[in-house]
């Protein structure tokens, strides 16, 4: 497994299993294979309703605590300092956790300085390690960090070949600024699973069209966290660490590049009703 350095030293595992849409009940089973086929970060969220099967699985695997790398999400509904504050120790008491690794903002919108404010004034605490966000476009992330004392350290946004975040990931280097991708398989739209090209690509290596799109991800420095059910699946997602695509591979997959999301721009004035209305307030 390699690693990732973030701006204040800490480490995380640059491949790590996701929750997103995994139910509550199937998670502490999910998170168990996960663990087990060696996987060594968990992302989940509050807004997820699964941080209890996380810390129940990462409680009885037997692996200490040191050696799994945490992240979480603050929801909007929970922005504002004080609320804010009080989220942490909720998904702290529901990881059963002293610490979180990584906490970020889930999304641009509401009191997100509020809510900024408390993961500094926590992570000084101790009981976060690193901090950051999530879904933040350029300027969103250029105007945050201009205004806080403690600058994130990861920018969760959508990253897959269909939408490779390219001027994003240069403006998150030059806050030093880890990208780290949600829906690196593009959740399977966009006829992921039958590209020709990535196909085309993965026959030279013996390698699936899924472990081809993580590996890309992976030679640009991305942190990824693919997603599955299915314990084999898993599997053959962290297997990506032995073989190595050419510059001419990773050119030819750069051609895939839409610029354009598959799921909602946070710039839509819809997709802003869509979150308030999310939090009650329209």
């Amino acid at each position: 497994m390699e690693n990732i350095k973030l701006s204040n030293g800490v480490e995380m595992p640059q491949v790590g299993y996701g929750v997103y849409q995994v139910t509550p009940d199937e998670c502490e089973r999910c998170v168990s294979d996960a663990l087990n086929v060696g996987y060594r970060m968990i992302d989940t969220a509050q807004a997820y309703a699964n941080e209890e099967g996380v810390g129940n699985a990462v409680k009885k695997s037997g692996i200490a605590r040191d050696e799994v790398f945490i992240v979480s999400k603050i929801w909007i509904s929970n922005y504002g300092y004080e609320k804010a504050k009080a989220s942490i120790d909720e998904s702290l008491r529901k990881l059963q956790m002293e610490y979180i690794d990584l906490m970020l903002l889930h999304q641009p919108f509401c009191d997100r300085y509020g809510a900024y404010r408390a993961l500094e004034e926590v992570y000084r605490e101790g009981k976060l390690r690193a901090i950051g966000v999530s879904n933040f476009y350029p300027d969103h992330l250029i105007d945050l960090a201009s205004n806080v004392d403690v600058k994130p350290m990861v920018n969760q946004v959508e990253t897959h070949v269909f939408d490779q975040q390219v001027e994003g990931q240069k403006y998150m280097d030059e806050l030093d600024c880890r990208i780290m991708s949600w829906g690196p398989l593009a959740e399977g739209r966009n006829g992921f699973f039958t590209n020709e090209l990535l196909g085309e690509i993965g026959k030279k290596y013996g390698k699936s069209i899924p472990q081809v799109a993580l590996r890309w991800l992976l030679q640009r420095g991305v942190i990824i966290i693919p997603k599955s059910t299915h314990k084999e699946r898993m599997a053959e997602n962290l297997n990506i660490f032995d073989f190595e695509l050419t510059a001419d591979d990773m050119a030819r997959i750069q051609t895939l590049d839409t610029g354009k999301s598959l799921f909602f721009d946070h710039h839509d004035a819809e997709v802003t009703k869509m979150f308030m209305g999310w939090r009650g307030l329209v």
